[in-house]
């Protein structure tokens, strides 16, 4: 991993980390069977009923006592599905140490199934995933609810998923859509912007607006506030606009430097936070490789 790169992965870890310490976590009601956690590193998707507790992503490994405590203000039941959008700490740290902390209920032969795509296995060395899939997309039924979990190959990262809850009418993105921030293309771990693109065309997809474009399925982002279609569209046209900048730079035989000082994000680096250099640095090396 570069050093811009690996500055990025550090700012958007440990931005989330400063902002909303364990002792700040809080619950929101989405829809359905489906409820967030905010504040323990990335979001938290959480689908409850009667046959237990299912985990979008898992949060940073300090943050996993104050949790798992704000999960039993929701649910008492055993934990008996953890899916994981992708590698990074701020959305698997927490896995083992949830799984430690949920007690005897969850001491059940092969539970909870930790779900994620086979390349996040190969890349979380020492984790307890348990049930990957490297097919398209993965369906269950739990909670007298269909999810779909779908790979979205080469986005933020080659192993990225997002989970759509279908009688809620739920998306969790982990942090190919981060609203309100600019993406980071993790090159090293296989991401890139063609895919990333790709994934949010994917996203809108699945959703479906309500009235006057807003409502209907609702999306929980990797990090940041609950977003509805028209959200996802902003950000993906965000995204698009960007890439065919640089894209018309590149094919004028600029270097990343003269493409980085020609600040084709301008217009947008009012709205997002993050470093639009080190976006439009991952763009060029995107494209150009």
């Amino acid at each position: 991993m570069t050093t811009a790169q690996q500055a990025l992965l550090l700012l958007f870890v440990s931005a989330t980390l400063n902002a909303q310490q364990p002792s700040e976590i809080h619950v929101l009601p989405v829809q359905g069977n489906v409820s967030v956690l905010v504040g323990g590193g990335g979001n938290i998707t959480v689908q409850t009923g009667k046959d237990g507790v299912l985990l979008v992503d898992t949060g940073l490994a300090d943050a996993a006592p104050k949790i798992m405590a704000t999960i039993r203000t929701i649910s008492n039941g055993p934990i008996r599905f953890i899916i994981n959008t992708h590698v990074h700490p701020d959305h698997t740290g927490g896995n083992d140490a949830l799984v430690k902390l949920a007690g005897p209920a969850n001491l059940v032969p092969g539970e909870p199934r930790i779900i994620a795509n086979l390349a996040v296995q190969e890349r979380l060395t020492g984790s307890l995933i348990n049930d990957t899939y490297s097919t398209p997309y993965k369906d269950l039924f739990f909670n007298n609810e269909a999810f779909v979990v779908y790979h979205v190959p080469a986005a933020h990262t080659d192993g990225d998923s997002i989970v759509f809850f279908r009688r809620s009418d739920v998306l969790s993105t982990g942090d190919i859509f981060t609203p309100g921030r600019y993406p980071f293309i993790d090159l090293e771990r296989g991401g890139s912007v063609q895919g990333l693109i790709a994934a949010l065309n994917k996203v809108l997809e699945i959703a479906i607006p309500a009235r006057y474009q807003e409502g209907g399925t609702l999306v929980i982002p990797g990090h940041g506030r609950l977003c509805d279609e028209a959200d996802v569209v902003e950000y993906r046209d965000m995204v698009t606009i960007i890439r065919d900048r640089v894209q018309d730079l590149i094919k004028k035989g600029m270097t990343l430097e003269q493409v980085k000082a020609a600040k084709r994000s301008l217009d947008y680096d009012t709205q997002y936070s993050g470093s639009p250099e080190m976006f439009v640095e991952s763009i060029y090396k995107s494209l150009k490789k």
